[in-house]
């Protein structure tokens, strides 16, 4: 429940529910206090439950409000209290110990960190969802690492706390939670406010042809203030990194002598691939060693009309440039660089392509609008309307068409016009918390709609750094548009009973879909579907402080943009992706545990997840040629265990704790157009994950944190095939140790050192992960 204006807010955390030794639960309604039986089975006298007050304006709270206290999921939180002493330069960092979760985070800054969680894979973006205050970022457009949440309308030092509601038994989300919807909410002053943050990282890279040390900096600055019934937020914020080379540009060990007119080179490096097959490296390419230089601006304003409904407008600007520079690890007899054609390495022959070594670099900028109305009220009746446009103005992406210095010719890819648009309208009626009867319902029911659309065109140009656009190349376009209507009742049915049920209706409409190669243009027939996704949930405590929960979920996730239409054009022949794709269909099960004990909450959950119709890029190996393009995978089935702790002073005042294990078993059991994959592990969904964090804090002053990240086996392919898994290509098992040491010499003053990956790891997800990374922090306050 969120704090109403100008009136003290009393709400029970998660740790106070266990020291009062009654049941933590983030799903626990306010109700009456439970009355224990005596043994003779009269009814003591009413016990008064402990709570924490907190006197506090709403500006002080999030712009939405609390979690819900009746989602029928596993939810597990994070807070500025716990990830202000963690290693934390962008915002996606706050999630780095959650529960087999797992953000594909290649360097600080990379524009395509995805979440993984459970059955979902770091390819899978559209299976997730992130929203800020209410406000939606997540990327719909796709369905991979190229669409990921725009984490960057978000600054960390804004942040209060990150909810993490696991799978879609929630009839208020969209079939995109099948994975996790990530809620973060942010915070308003109350008072004048003033904050500036200084960051400084680098690391040491040490792999095939590079030696050499990369880093960055960030520095961001906020103030806000509250006068009578308004509140304001302003934040700017300046980041710069260069990170390791992403990418090397490998040809198979050739067995082919090499002739008297190839070019004898040096230089090349050999190992053996993910598939145990020897490789030759001759250089850095594709997206190469990266440098990135972006600029944030934030305004956030709330204003009470009365001190139950509160108006917030939402203003949010990135602006992001890349440049990613490529070489060549060979040379000639004379030293100079080679970068293409027929060449001699080690007397056999190798024909290496002119774009094998080409550069790219691009900009883009982006705004988010957000308004906001909603009432506050205690109990009773509640409303909420939120809309959002999320705009990409300008989106520039400029490709050499070969490697090497100079500016010659290369494409221009234009994404201006590219966004989305969503409105979302909620009512919700909560009971009084001292409403007597066994019949107590909390209802919520609302509306939904989203637009995606997507332009993309791609010309030819003399200049691939500077030049005008040229020869029209393609052009792949089109719209999604989703209408949903949804109702959600938790009903106390007996004192330490309650069963949330619910359904979510969605109409999904694909239209507008188009791509182009020179004068023609293919258009694609319009496409649409309906589903109704019904949820149900059962919980019940066992004692005041162990809640057993038995979920149940259906959920569709409808195809996306680019899924159906942004194909592939080789020369004259138009390839598309699959303007039929069907929906995924998933049932998901979850049975959960919640136990309360001392001063934390410990959870144990075990899920299942059967999706029909798995939206996945294939080859489908039953048609001459073989296609590969976006299919449906007739059955993925993901089971699996997860227990996690979290808990304050444990085992001493000072130190708290938070941890994980998880196990995940996904396999294929059904895929027609690939039947060499049934019976195989699913792409990138790791055996086991595991996280610990732990931090000790010397009184007001001082915190250390020591933590670890664990990710088990898991393949980089639907066959299975690589086989030597801890190279470049390969999607590395690897343990990762972390620290940081944070000194608050005043309360306005704060100071600290930290790292990451302390033992310098080399870890992979096909792309090298970053080496030891060094971190130093300084912060004012006013």
């Amino acid at each position: 429940m969120a704090a109403s204006a100008l009136v003290p807010l009393t709400f029970v955390t998660p740790i106070a529910w266990a020291a009062a030794g009654v049941t933590p639960n983030l799903e626990a309604e306010s109700r009456p206090a439970r009355q224990p039986q005596t043994s003779s089975g009269a009814e003591p006298s009413r016990v008064v439950l402990p709570t924490i007050t907190v006197s506090a304006h709403a500006d002080s709270a999030s712009a939405t409000p609390m979690l819900d206290p009746n989602l029928p999921a596993s939810t597990e939180t994070v807070t500025r209290k716990q990830f202000e002493n963690w290693n934390v330069v962008n915002t996606e960092d706050t999630l780095k110990y959650m529960p087999n979760l797992a953000v594909r985070k290649r360097f600080i800054g990379d524009l395509n960190s995805i979440i993984a969680v459970r059955g979902t894979s770091n390819t899978q973006s559209a299976r997730g969802l992130v929203y800020a205050d209410g406000l939606l970022l997540s990327n719909l457009l796709g369905s991979s690492y190229s669409f990921p949440p725009r984490w960057s309308m978000v600054f960390p030092d804004e942040i209060r706390r990150v909810d993490v509601v696991y799978g879609p038994y929630s009839a208020l989300y969209p079939g995109n939670s099948l994975g996790a919807t990530v809620l973060i909410s942010t915070r308003m002053p109350s008072k004048f406010e003033a904050d500036a943050d200084v960051k400084a990282f680098t690391q040491h890279f040490d792999l095939f042809g590079v030696n050499q040390s990369m880093g960055g900096s960030q520095a961001s600055a906020t103030i806000g203030n509250r006068v009578g019934k308004f509140a304001f937020f302003i934040g700017a914020n300046h980041f710069e990194n260069t990170s390791q080379p992403l990418q090397f540009a490998t040809f198979a060990k050739s067995s082919t002598p090499a002739k008297a007119s190839d070019t004898p080179v040096n230089g090349a490096y050999f190992y053996n691939n993910q598939t145990n097959t020897p490789t030759a490296v001759i250089g850095v390419n594709g997206e190469g060693i990266e440098h990135v230089v972006q600029d944030q601006l934030k305004l956030k304003m709330q204003y009470d009309f009365t001190p139950t409904v509160r108006a917030a407008f939402t203003l949010g600007y990135w602006h992001r440039t890349y440049n990613s520079r490529t070489s060549t690890f060979l040379s000639d007899a004379s030293g100079k660089p080679v970068y293409s054609g027929p060449v001699n390495i080690g007397g056999n022959e190798y024909n290496i392509p002119a774009s094998a070594l080409a550069p790219s670099a691009g900009w883009s900028e982006n705004w988010l609008y957000g308004v906001s109305l909603a009432t506050h009220n205690a109990t009773g009746w509640n409303g909420e309307a939120i809309a959002s446009y999320f705009d990409v103005p300008n989106s520039v992406a400029r490709t050499a068409n070969a490697g090497g210095p100079g500016n010659g010719p290369g494409v221009l890819t234009l994404g201006d016009g590219t966004g989305w648009k969503t409105l979302d309208l909620k009512a919700t009626w909560t009971p009084s918390s001292s409403r007597a009867g066994l019949a107590n319902h909390a209802l919520a029911f609302g509306y939904h709609y989203d637009d995606y659309f997507l332009d993309n065109e791609t010309y030819n140009t003399r200049a691939w750094i500077d030049g005008a656009a040229g020869s029209f190349a393609n052009a792949f376009k089109g719209k999604t548009e989703t209408q949903a209507l949804y109702v959600q009742d938790a009903w106390h049915f007996l004192p330490r009973w309650k069963f949330v049920y619910g359904v979510r209706y969605e109409d999904w409409q694909a239209f507008d879909g188009m791509q182009a190669v020179g004068a023609a243009a293919l258009p694609y027939p319009n496409a649409g579907a309906h589903h109704f996704s019904p949820k149900a949930s059962l919980s019940f405590d066992v004692t005041d402080a162990l809640t057993l929960r038995a979920s149940v979920g259906r959920a569709y996730r409808f195809p996306t943009v680019s899924e159906l239409f942004q194909g592939q054009i080789n020369g004259s022949s138009v390839v598309n992706n699959n303007p039929s794709l069907q929906p995924e269909n998933d049932l998901s099960k979850e049975l959960t545990a919640e136990w309360a004990r001392g001063q934390g909450l410990v959870r144990l959950s075990l899920f299942e997840d059967d999706v029909k119709n798995t939206i996945f890029s294939q080859t489908d190996t039953t048609v001459i040629p073989n296609v590969t393009s976006f299919q449906n995978i007739g059955k993925v089935r993901s089971r699996g265990a997860e227990l996690s702790y979290q808990g304050e002073d444990v085992f001493m005042r000072g130190l708290d704790l938070i941890g994980s294990v998880a196990y995940t078993q996904s396999k294929i059991l059904a895929n027609g157009q690939n039947p060499a994959t049934v019976g195989k592990y699913f792409y990138r969904i790791p055996l086991w994950r595991a996280d610990l964090a732990a931090t000790y804090r010397f009184g007001e002053r001082y915190a250390l944190t020591m933590a670890a990240r664990y990710s088990g086996r898991e393949y980089n392919t639907l066959t299975n095939t690589d086989t030597n898994p801890n190279v470049f290509g390969g999607t590395s098992t690897y343990t990762v140790v972390d620290a940081k040491f944070t000194i608050r010499p005043t309360k306005q003053s704060e100071l600290a050192v930290g790292v990451d990956n302390l033992f310098d790891e080399r870890y992979f997800v096909y792309h090298p992960y970053p080496g030891r990374t060094l971190y130093v922090e300084g912060r004012l306050r006013m």
